[in-house]
This record gives structure tokens, sequence and C-alpha cells, in this order.
């Protein structure tokens, strides 16, 4: 009778502390495409899924777009800024999972491992998924930036820049650029496994990875070895959930605690809700359309200039969006330093549109439009846009074809060499600086395998002004520079720049400590719920 009381005792003592065990569930948008941080550029649902994970040297501080030290604890820049030389943080422990114990903690072996695998195609490592690219790490120029990154000691990793890097520090805290393990690598390849590096992640961040059932949840437990402030929730759940009627309906009925991209239509009835809190914010963001500019008629800009003005944006703001956006001209967002905002957007006007069209030679124009499948900061409803589009441009004679794929796949063919049609996309800032919009998506270096750079547009006295104001640190002359980038931009007309969208966060209002990033990140770990 004794041992049984002693055992019952225990056996209520462990339901106690289950039951203090706080599980904070987020109604995610979309899968991830993986969960190695390196090769992916969708950002939503990959960045949140990467987040909890993975540290990088800095990071960038809650809520802002100011960098703060992150696995590196302090750093010196030589005076004429191409040498970084970063002190490690010591005693940082690496995850365990399953099928791994790590034996060492972080040191700079994963820091030069984790920069020289994305960086040199000679590493074993660069193509270990067939077919993988480093879209961030290519469109930002890094393999030209990026001379050395030398082990000092096991602690003090120095970077050797080809050139001065202005937005340097603010590159290595994006998501590309976290630190993966080497010791892990490693028993992977032993192992002969290593596409687990992609499926069964470990970093050093605030929650490890315990599971992915595909398209259905990821579930993620405390870090109790987090070598900052450990997170308050025990463990955190990503419900994964495409519709956006869908994951509020789960909000409401506290399935869920917190949903991103709710549908324009319910902005007003959720702030009205008692029992929900709706942040929002202008956000650092812009949906566009990326012609193919390598194929005709698209590589003629008066052409790409006649289908923009063919097209109603403000019809497409008001129906889409319903207000929560404003319409664009500019590849950056106007809450953005450098924004020009003496930039003219191309009027909508039908009929020299159709007479451009004319004189240019271009008649019974056929084309394709691309659709994203899923709904995203800068894109609440893709389909609903380009069947505007294709309304708008048929009174034109252009016939439109709409098509989409699956999120991954749509992601790969729309950087295709040879690609058909027009592509619907956007970007979130990664950084706070304009060069995260404008080298990423817009420069020569991006524009061909592996960039980002969908328009596949290489205009050379364009890309000349982001170098240029990349190696000073001057921001007026920065700006005076992006200024004039703008006006090329405008005037040759790779995009039609759609809408730059207003973000918002509903949550239930058990919710405490979430910061919303203007940079459209979703992390959790200064999250609270009442009970």
């Amino acid at each position: 009778m004794k041992t049984l009381f002693v055992l019952a005792s225990a056996a209520l003592a462990m339901t106690a502390v289950t039951a203090q065990a706080k599980t904070f569930v987020y109604c995610s948008e979309a899968s991830p495409e993986g969960f190695d941080p390196a090769p992916y550029t969708a950002g939503g649902t990959f960045d949140a899924s990467a987040h909890p994970i993975f540290n990088r040297l800095t990071e960038f501080k809650k809520g802002t777009t100011e960098v703060e030290p992150g696995l590196a604890e302090s750093w010196e820049v030589s005076e004429d800024g191409t040498e970084y030389t970063f002190k490690l943080r010591q005693g940082v422990k690496w995850h365990s999972n399953e099928t791994f114990t790590p034996t060492r903690d972080f040191n700079a072996d994963d820091v030069i491992f984790s920069y020289d695998r994305q960086g040199n195609a000679e590493n074993p490592w660069h193509q270990y998924i067939p077919g993988i690219t480093y879209e961030y790490y290519t469109s930002m120029a890094m393999p030209d930036l990026i001379k050395s990154v030398e082990k000092i000691d096991d602690y003090t990793v120095k970077f050797t820049l080809n050139q001065p890097e202005a937005p340097f520090l603010a590159n290595i805290a994006m998501p590309f650029a976290s630190i993966v393990s080497k010791e892990y690598a490693d028993a992977l390849d032993a192992a002969g496994t290593r596409e687990d590096l992609n499926n069964l992640p470990i970093g050093t961040g605030p929650f490890k990875f315990v599971a992915y059932q595909k398209d259905a949840v990821i579930r993620y437990t405390k870090n109790t070895e987090y070598w900052g402030t450990p997170a308050i929730i025990d463990d955190l759940i990503f419900a994964i959930t495409p519709d956006a009627a869908v994951r509020l309906q789960k909000l409401k009925a506290g399935e869920c605690h917190l949903m991103p991209y709710p549908a324009p239509a319910d902005i007003e009835a959720i702030r009205t809700d008692p029992n929900l809190t709706l942040e929002e914010q202008a956000g650092l963001n812009v949906g566009y359309l990326a012609y193919n500019t390598t194929q005709a008629p698209f590589d003629n800009p008066v052409v790409r200039k006649a289908l923009n003005m063919a097209i109603d944006k403000n019809a497409i703001v008001d129906a889409v969006f319903q207000g929560a956006a404003l319409p664009a001209k500019n590849p950056i967002p106007p809450t953005m330093w450098s924004y020009n905002d003496a930039v003219e957007d191309d009027a909508y006007d039908p009929e020299a549109a159709k007479a451009m069209l004319e004189e240019a030679g271009v008649t019974d124009l056929s084309m394709k439009i691309w659709a994203m499948p899923v709904q995203r900061p800068y894109m609440p409803n893709a389909r609903r846009t380009a069947e505007l589009m294709q309304e708008d441009l048929a009174q034109v004679g252009v016939e439109v074809e709409i098509i989409s794929y699956e999120w991954g796949e749509y992601l790969a063919k729309s950087m295709e060499a040879g690609r058909d049609g027009a592509v619907m996309l956007g970007w979130t800032g990664d950084n706070g600086d304009p060069d995260n919009f404008l080298s990423v998506l817009l420069s020569c270096d991006s524009a061909g395998e592996g960039g980002a750079n969908r328009a596949f547009w290489c205009n050379e006295e364009f890309s000349a002004l982001l170098k240029d104001a990349k190696v000073t640190a001057d921001p007026a002359e920065r700006t005076a520079l992006y200024e004039q980038a703008q006006v090329i931009f405008k005037e040759q007309a790779p995009w039609f720049t759609i809408a730059h969208s207003t973000q918002y966060v509903p949550m239930s209002n058990k919710v405490s400590g979430f910061k919303m990033s203007p940079l459209g990140d979703f992390t959790f770990e200064t999250v609270d719920i009442a009970e």
C-alpha cells in the first residue's frame, strides 16, 4: 500500500506539472519549404519555422531593424570597413534530437561551415539536396563580397571583404545566415542521412524542433539550455492552416492563439471582437508582377510600360486589399529611407496603352500570368488580382491565361531560365535596408542562376548605382544613389508594382508579450498566455 501511495503521489505531482505547462498554438498560413535556413526565400512560415531553432552572429532587436549581438557577443570593424572580427559567445549549447547528441558547444568551426557551404561550390554540402540553390547568398552578391572567413581561435572569427559593405551587419542577421552545426553535418554524412539537415534541424535557438507532419503541424519544445533569455511558454505548435477564414475560425474558437494574414474583409469584425486583439503597422513590403524581360515582346520596356498602363491598380487595391494597402509605384515601400516620392507612377490609360502596343508592333499578344497559390503579407488573394489584370488587359487586346502551381513548385519554376509569362510575387524586407529590396530582387547579380530576380532584368546603370551605394557609409550619399536607381526602375518597368500592404496580426486577448516585427518575422520566445 505504501508503494502504491508513493506511485499515486508521483503521478499526481506529474499531472500538476503537466497542467502548468503552457502550449502556444500559431495558426500558420503555409507549409515550410524545408528547415535548412540557407536555401529558402519565401519568408512567412519558413522564417517563423526557422526562428525558434536558429541563431545568427547578429540579431535584430525584437520589433525593430536595429542590429544587436547574437551568437557573436561583440565585433570590431577595420577602419577601411573590409574586416569584421567577431568574438563568439562561449557555452552555447547545440540541441540534441532522436539521432544526435552533440559532444561540444557552438564554436568557430560552425560559423565557417555555415558560410562556406553556401559560397563554395566545391564544399560537399553545397549541393546535398539535388537542385538546391542559395538565392539570398547569390542575390546579395556574397560570393563576390566575402574574400575569406578565417578561424582565429575557437571563439574568434574574421570575415575579410573584397570591398566595404554598408549593410553587412544587418545582412548577416537575416535567416539565411543562421549558423548550423558542423558536428551534426559530419554525423549525418557518416550515417548517410545528409537530408536530415533539412528534415531534422538542430540549432541553438530558444525552441527545439520536435516533429513535422507535412502540411499539418510543426511541433517545438522549449530549449531549457538556451544561452539567452529563456522562452516563457513550454511548447510551441504551428497548426498549418492555408485558408484565412479557417484560421480566423480557429482563433475565435480558441484552437490557436495567434494567426498571420487575416483576410482584409475580416479586419473590422476582428477589431470589434472582445476576445481578440489586433495589432497593425505599415508593411515593409511590396507586391509585384515580374515580366520575363529576356523574352520578346517583354524585352521591350515600351511594351512593359504599355501593359502597366492597361491595368487599373487602384481597382486592385480597392477590390483585393479593400483599402488596407497603398498603391505601389516604387520597388521599395514609402516607410523605407531613400524612398523616392518624386517618381511618378504610370497612369491608368487603356487607350494610350493600346496605342503604345500598336506602335511597338505588338498585336494579338497572348501571355501567362502566374498567380500564387497561397496568401502572403503583400498579397491577400493572388488569383483575384490576376483575374482583374486579365480583364483589364483584354480591353487592350491582350489575352491572358492564369496559371499556378503548388507553392514550392511555383517558387522553383518561376526562376527557371526561359520561363514563360509574368510572375506575381512580392517581398517583405529582411533588414530595413533598401539594398535588401533593390539588389536582391533587381540587380544583375540576382538575375542569373540561383538569384531572386524573377524579371531576369539586368540593367548595368541600375546595378552600378546599387554597388556604389553599398560601399559608402554616408546615409545621404546612399539615399541619393538609391533615388536615382528608382528613377531607372520606373523608366524600364521590369515590374508592374502592385501595392504596399498594411500588416495585421490578430491574436487572443489572453496573449501578451508578442512583438510585431517590421520585417514580417513571427517570433514567440517573449509571448505568454494568461490562464
